[in-house]
């Protein structure tokens, strides 16, 4: 009687078991069944929403559900980090932001959650070069003849940013490593009114996004002296690479990605990863992306978590470095 009695409770708990175990996997094949909503980290209109509303119509069609862009902008894109960490794990709220996440724990002080533990990335989804733009007074037309007018003028010249601990900000302070230079910094509140600075002559040079450069660039209003993909941009094809210009090490590019909370099933995050492999391959959405000068990568789950780690290490020394603080 003892051995029957032993065989029906070891039978239950193997039922138990099962039932947990399959629960994960009936929750993934039935997800999802109401509205996903998109948290985007920036304000509408910027890149990051841009690129969100491109994909939006692709991701309704493929997942069967209304996508809702819920835009979260605030303290460089922490407010929407912040929302994302809290959000029950269950592929309902996810998050498209941009290149701000790795530095930002080393920016902002006594954040209320872990950025490496508690944002789970999935995906890079989009990635967009930078520019080395100088006004057309700035005698220079190459990189190495911008460095040798900077060196003659050390401490004397400065560059734009859109803002304190903005990509932009950080990679021209590792450019400024590379080349042993002197530039003070001025912050602006974006890229728009860095640019406008700059078409201006208040400001001779930056680093800015080629959304933003290569309209000017075909302009005739600024100069462009490097681009920093790997290849050169089909949208400005004249500009060499930095590679090209002497600085194969120097590549960092801006870009976009896709994270969810921790403790979300795998079987969502495939879904998920999924569905946006679909909308960056329909036509309409890679038309608005190359409008947006912004190229469609979709890599996989473990590149782009170690594309976060690496910055969050490059970029953190850095920041301790050169004691910059977010604005």
């Amino acid at each position: 009687m003892l051995k029957r009695a032993f065989v029906r409770q070891l039978l239950a708990l193997s039922a138990a078991v099962c039932s947990l175990s399959a629960a994960p996997l009936a929750f993934a094949q039935e997800w999802p069944s109401k509205p996903i909503h998109i948290i985007v980290s920036f304000a509408p209109g910027g890149l990051t929403d841009l690129i969100a509303r491109a994909m939006q119509p692709k991701l309704t069609e493929v997942l069967g559900q209304t996508v809702i862009i819920d835009n979260r902008p605030g303290a460089g894109g922490t407010v929407a980090e912040g929302l994302l960490a809290r959000s029950a794990p269950d592929g309902y709220n996810i998050m498209l932001t941009a290149d701000s996440v790795p530095a930002n724990p080393h920016l902002v002080a006594n954040l209320p959650y872990d950025t490496l533990k508690d944002l789970v990335p999935v995906s890079l989804l989009v990635r967009i070069p930078l520019v080395l733009l100088v006004h057309p007074a700035v005698p220079a037309t190459t990189v190495k003849e911008f460095v040798e007018y900077a060196r003659a003028n050390n401490g004397k010249i400065s560059y734009a940013s859109p803002g304190i601990g903005t990509s932009n900000h950080l990679y021209f302070e590792v450019f400024k490593d590379l080349t042993h230079l002197e530039m003070p910094h001025i912050a602006y509140k974006g890229g728009g009114p860095a640019m406008t600075d700059l078409l201006g002559g208040h400001v001779p040079v930056m680093l800015i996004s080629a959304t933003l450069a290569a309209p000017q660039v075909a302009a005739g209003k600024v100069r462009a002296l490097a681009v920093t993909s790997e290849k050169r941009s089909p949208l400005m094809p004249s500009v060499p690479t930095f590679a090209e210009s002497g600085y194969p090490d120097f590549h960092p590019q801006q870009w976009t990605g896709l994270f969810v909370p921790a403790g979300t099933p795998p079987a969502v995050i495939a879904r998920l990863t999924s569905a946006f492999a679909s909308a960056l391959k329909s036509p309409d959405v890679l038309a608005r992306l190359t409008e947006l000068r912004a190229e469609p990568v979709m890599s996989t789950q473990a590149e782009f978590t170690s594309l976060i780690h690496k910055d969050y290490e490059v970029l953190g020394k850095l920041i301790r470095d050169r004691n910059i603080k977010a604005q």
